[in-house]
């Protein structure tokens, strides 16, 4: 098993910072101690690129994809609780246990499509926030993406405060965004009836093939591969004992931390396609493609002038909390991968930047429109990296060797395995119809 020495591990500086109460402390209080990084990891699930997907099958397809939400959140769930359970088990977040296990040429690989990934989300971010700004504040897309740079410090302090703050800033922007979602549900009234049907696949999905391409940029946008590697990381801040007993109680507790956070995320992702349908479908508006466009059409919609207030809100405060989890990946896929530290600032930067210059190109080459069509792509994109992520991440969780006692059963390794398959099929679905046009 390997070394717990903190400097053997990605994020060091943060590792068990945070205290558990002992076992004569009840359930109740240590389980708390555990909340945190289940939410950190829920803002991948719900950030501006899911908004592109599912505002897009809302309009075009009413409540139909709602049942390819609920399918990638439950994937989610169990990908997630699998990393924890690596990270716990091992000590080794992902990237750590990919360079450990893997030749270097294949790790090299994987890093490369990680990387691909995050930047891909990064885009996602400064799109959203840039959208934001503009809509509350009218500024142009090039300045919004432009500012969006500026958070790495706000990166750089709260880290310098402590994890817990992170973890705080994180929820309270969550809350943020579940109210505002909370509050146009209820304006779009939508019957619950069809709603609850729209959770019930269907073979159109599949058959489809705008549907498909929709589906699975749901998918891309839901189950995010970066957090793959964040989750394994960032389980260990807890300073829980690093025993047999001290070890399950941590993946216990890990585990339903993230379940109920991406509960929270699936509650956020099927709102916006649920009001998206509500308004949009129904009333004729399935050509709503883009965030500018839903927000102009909200309030007449609906009948309610702070529904598009609410929605530029949520919207920002979701391309915030992505900016966070954006850089701690980054982090810990570098130092785990290549054993390689950049100071933070320069970490954020860089990714922003390499994110930015898409943005800049397409905003004044073709315009605002095209911004959307790059936000889209990009979940795509998200989508074709993930079994670089998921297949290393089911293939160690299934080793005896590797997890010891820890190890997943059978049933549940059949479970992960299916998932992995589904993922591989979707993606050779959306590469052979991108190909064939």
């Amino acid at each position: 098993m390997p070394t717990t020495d903190r400097h053997d591990h990605s994020l060091s500086e943060v590792f068990a910072s945070v205290s558990v109460p002992g076992a004569d402390a009840s359930w109740l209080r240590r389980f708390l101690a555990f909340v945190g990084p289940g939410y950190l990891v829920s803002v991948g699930y719900m950030d501006p690129g899911n908004w592109a997907t599912d505002l897009q099958g809302g309009s075009r397809f009413g409540y139909t994809l709602l049942s390819v939400v609920l399918l990638s959140n439950l994937m989610a769930i169990l990908l997630q609780a699998l990393s924890a359970r690596l990270g716990i088990a091992t000590g080794h977040d992902l990237a750590q246990a990919c360079r450990a296990h893997f030749p270097r040429g294949l790790n090299l690989v994987l890093w490369v499509a990680c990387e691909l990934a995050i930047i891909a989300c990064d885009l996602a971010e400064v799109i959203g926030t840039a959208v934001a700004l503009q809509l509350l504040f009218g500024l142009p897309l090039l300045a919004g993406a432009l500012i969006s740079a500026l958070d790495a410090f706000l990166v750089l302090l709260l880290m310098g405060r402590g994890f817990r703050y992170i973890e705080a800033f994180i929820i309270a922007l969550l809350t943020i965004i579940a109210v505002c979602f909370a509050v146009q549900l209820v304006m779009a009234a939508p019957p619950v009836a069809e709603m609850l049907r729209g959770f019930i696949p269907r073979t159109r999905i599949v058959t489809d093939s705008a549907m498909l391409y929709i589906a699975i940029g749901i998918i891309g946008a839901t189950v995010m591969p970066h957090n793959l590697y964040l989750h394994s990381s960032i389980v260990q801040t807890r300073d829980y004992p690093r025993t047999p007993a001290g070890k399950r109680e941590a993946i216990r507790f890990a585990t339903l931390d993230s379940t109920i956070a991406l509960t929270l995320a699936l509650f956020i992702n099927a709102a916006i396609l649920i009001v998206a349908a509500a308004a949009f479908h129904t009333s004729g508006h399935s050509d709503v493609a883009d965030i500018a466009d839903a927000y102009h059409l909200l309030t007449p919609i609906l009948g309610a002038g702070i529904a598009s207030t609410l929605f530029a809100v949520a919207l920002l405060a979701a391309g915030t909390n992505s900016t966070i989890t954006g850089t701690l990946a980054g982090q810990i896929v570098m130092e785990g991968f290549l054993r390689l530290r950049m100071p933070g600032w320069a970490r954020r930067l860089l990714t922003r930047s390499l994110a930015i210059v898409p943005v800049v190109i397409a905003t004044l080459f073709y315009g605002d429109r095209s911004v959307d069509q790059l936000l889209l792509f990009s979940q795509v994109v998200l989508s074709m990296q993930l079994p670089f992520a998921v297949i290393p991440l089911v293939w160690f969780v299934s080793l005896r060797s590797l997890m010891g006692e820890f190890v997943i059963s059978r049933r549940l390794a059949v479970a992960a395995w299916l998932v992995a398959a589904i993922i591989l099929v979707l993606n050779f679905l959306l590469l052979y119809g991108s190909l064939a046009g």
